[in-house]
């Protein structure tokens, strides 16, 4: 099997496995509903078919009518308490005891009695916590029931006092100078305990009963009657009944095997066709980016991870999957790889949320209007601080489309959620944050976005310093180049930023020995003592210095290739035709002559080749008329594309054609010829 046999089919074999382990991912997240159960929001349409009672429904009160009863029955409900006497006689003893045994009581024995007599009457009133008591004089606890042989009494609270009110009590009765001597002397308030509780168990018992009998089912929807139709409005007594409907059908084990399955297999095929689509897309109309593995991992990343993220969004919280930022998805692209490929890649994940959605048609007319925003403001991304400004544009884009939603449906803007306002500011302000992802992808898939491109194309980066610094002619050569191979890819729809920046770095490798090139020399050439096989390997040794300051420097692969590719396989022809001509009956070997290449792969490097190529022949031509400059124009790019070093780039013939007329149209532009300005012989001193 041929090595282009392994590497079709190795390719294969993943594209396979990342498409199904991204359609089982998706499908784990999205919400099975075999169990009878719906997503619904109060007050707002029906998006299911018709639903018909499978049994007899009884029919509750709806919460809204359930909270009034029973806040009206808190209000007038008695709890239980129940009296301890053990601790009433108790507490009474010890008091007696503490009456006889105190020393220095200046007190008779009826006297003693009195207060003896006083403490048992405030535990025949009752001694309550101070919890009820604040409960009894704040007036939410007018009487209490006491349960004796099963029969329930009401007793009023006016009586009852907490142990501190008791001891304030005996305190108020007795003003005469010994007996409160006496009270401070037996510390009555160290007896004084509750010996009325609240009976907790008895009391939510009664309440339960209570709350069973006022709560009872109001009616009964039977078997096959019509609960609730798509479209009608799931108010709070429809919302009851759904309820109730969901409990029953848990305990009854509603669903047979087959409807359990149902809805997985239109889950799985709903998905099938999703993803299917988006690689038929990349297959027919971005074959480069399907038959490169990061990038279709890249997108398939994306896909699967914002889909869990609204996922997880959309059952923490109600409508939570409007703070999911979708927008994000086709930016990302956008940024990375280009505008259409965005736009289809938000299409498919904003289908497949959509299942996850409660009111899919609202959900994708939103995420369809705000990403659309998003491409259009991203386009051109050259700064990070432009991430703000999408920002504000989606949430603008949310907003207008959520109110179009609700004044369309409902005919009024009464009906706006101001949560939903503030789910929007969260997406955007999310959005805004898309450069940390930005910095993320570059780094885990090698990607290069305009931003950083942008960055490196800063005459004061390092690099482009070191080059304008030890080799000035490069430095000028390099922007000239920049220039004219960017007009071109702006012309043929090519990266102009990537071909600019590449364009600056092409030649760093020169200033390792700068005085070996023409543009950096003045008037002495080394290579006329040196050998033009030394000659050549020192110059094509620009390219392999080239990539070693690349990598030290960590530029991005795709700035790297446009140093590898500029000159491709072609040859080093002034030392490889002075060679040959000094040796005319040998046989010259080509290869040390020859660049490492490769050869050019992409547009924007064959760009630059030809602009490379061009710059430079155009700076020895003697006759810079329009004619003159359009044959050196042709005649480089022709040979070129003759000896195949374009083969393996995407460029058509009109693409060639078009990059021809640009060369020629800047090159006239940079060697028009100037006014000659005349001299003013009036101020001159020889004038008469």
């Amino acid at each position: 099997m041929t090595d282009e046999k392994i590497s079709r089919r190795n390719s294969i074999i993943f594209k396979s496995g990342l498409f199904l382990a991204a359609m089982v991912l998706l499908l784990l997240f999205l919400p099975k509903e075999s169990e009878n159960h719906y997503t619904y929001e109060m007050n707002r349409p029906w998006t299911y078919s018709l639903l018909t009672a499978p049994f007899d429904i009884p029919v509750k009160l709806d919460s809204v009518s359930a909270k009034a009863v029973r806040d009206s029955i808190d209000r007038v409900f008695e709890p239980v308490y129940k009296r301890d006497l053990t601790i009433e006689r108790t507490m009474v003893a010890d008091y007696a005891r503490r009456l006889s045994s105190t020393a220095g009581l200046d007190l008779t024995q009826n006297e003693r009695n009195r207060l003896l007599s006083e403490v048992k009457k405030i535990y025949d009133n009752g001694v309550v916590s101070r919890e009820t008591y604040a409960d009894i004089h704040a007036g939410r606890l007018p009487a209490v029931r006491f349960i004796h042989d099963n029969v329930a009494m009401s007793t009023p609270t006016a009586d009852f006092l907490s142990a501190r009110q008791a001891y304030t009590r005996l305190d108020s009765v007795f003003n005469d100078p010994r007996m409160r001597a006496a009270l401070a002397k037996t510390r009555p308030h160290e007896v004084l305990q509750p010996n009325i509780t609240i009976d907790s168990a008895e009391t939510g018992r009664l309440l339960n009963e209570i709350y069973q009998k006022a709560m009872a089912p109001i009616g009964v929807i039977q078997q096959g009657e019509r609960v609730i139709d798509k479209g009608d409005i799931v108010t709070p007594q429809l919302a009851m009944v759904l309820q109730t409907y969901e409990e029953l059908a848990d305990e009854r084990g509603a669903g047979s095997v087959s409807d359990h399955y149902y809805p997985v297999a239109g889950q799985a095929l709903y998905l099938l066709l999703s993803l299917g689509v988006l690689y038929l897309y990349l297959a027919v109309f971005r074959p480069a980016y399907f038959d490169n593995h990061k990038i279709l991992a890249f997108l398939m990343l994306l896909l699967v991870g914002f889909t869990f993220f609204a996922y997880t969004m959309a059952t923490a919280f109600t409508s939570g999957l409007y703070i999911v930022p979708f927008t994000m998805v086709p930016i990302m692209t956008v940024i990375f790889l280009d505008s259409r490929t965005a736009f289809f890649l938000h299409l498919i994940q904003v289908l497949v949320a959509a299942a996850i959605a409660v009111f899919p048609l609202e959900f994708i007319f939103m995420q369809f209007i705000a990403g659309t925003v998003a491409i259009d403001s991203i386009k051109d991304l050259s700064k990070r601080s432009q991430l703000i400004r999408t920002a504000v544009l989606v949430f603008i884009a949310y907003c207008l489309a959520y109110i179009a939603i609700e004044v369309m449906q409902n005919g009024s803007i009464d009906q706006l959620s101001s949560r939903m306002f503030g789910y929007f500011g969260i997406n955007a302000v999310l959005v805004s944050f898309a450069y940390i992802l930005l910095f993320i992808f570059e780094k885990l898939f090698g990607f290069t976005s305009r931003v950083t491109l942008v960055e490196l194309c800063d005459i004061n980066n390092q690099l482009l310093r070191e080059l304008s610094e030890e080799c000035p002619g490069t430095f000028q050569h390099s922007m000239s180049v920049s220039n004219l191979a960017s007009a071109a890819a702006s012309r043929i729809g090519a990266n102009v930023q990537l071909v600019r920046a590449g364009a600056l770095y092409h030649d760093i490798g020169k200033t390792r020995n700068p005085a070996f090139y023409t543009e950096n020399q003045h008037g002495v050439n080394p290579h006329d003592a040196l050998d033009p096989l030394q000659s050549a390997r020192i110059v094509i040794g620009h390219i392999t210095e080239g990539l070693k300051m690349a990598d030290k420097a960590k530029l991005p692969a795709t700035i790297r290739d446009f140093i590898s590719e500029h000159h491709g396989r072609g040859k080093a022809k002034y030392f490889y035709n002075t060679y040959c001509n000094a040796h005319p009956d040998e046989d010259v070997d080509p290869a040390p002559f020859t660049y490492p290449g490769p050869n050019p792969r992409s547009r924007e490097t064959s760009i630059l080749m030809m602009a490379d190529a061009v710059e430079a022949a155009s700076r020895s031509l003697t006759e810079h008329s329009p004619e003159a400059i359009s044959a050196l124009v042709n005649r480089i790019v022709d040979a070129q594309v003759s000896e195949g070093l374009h083969n393996d780039s995407e460029l058509s013939f009109r693409d060639v054609k078009t990059i021809k007329e640009v060369f020629a149209s800047r090159l006239r532009t940079m060697y028009h010829s100037r006014i000659s300005y005349p001299e003013n012989k009036k101020d001159s001193p020889t004038a008469t």
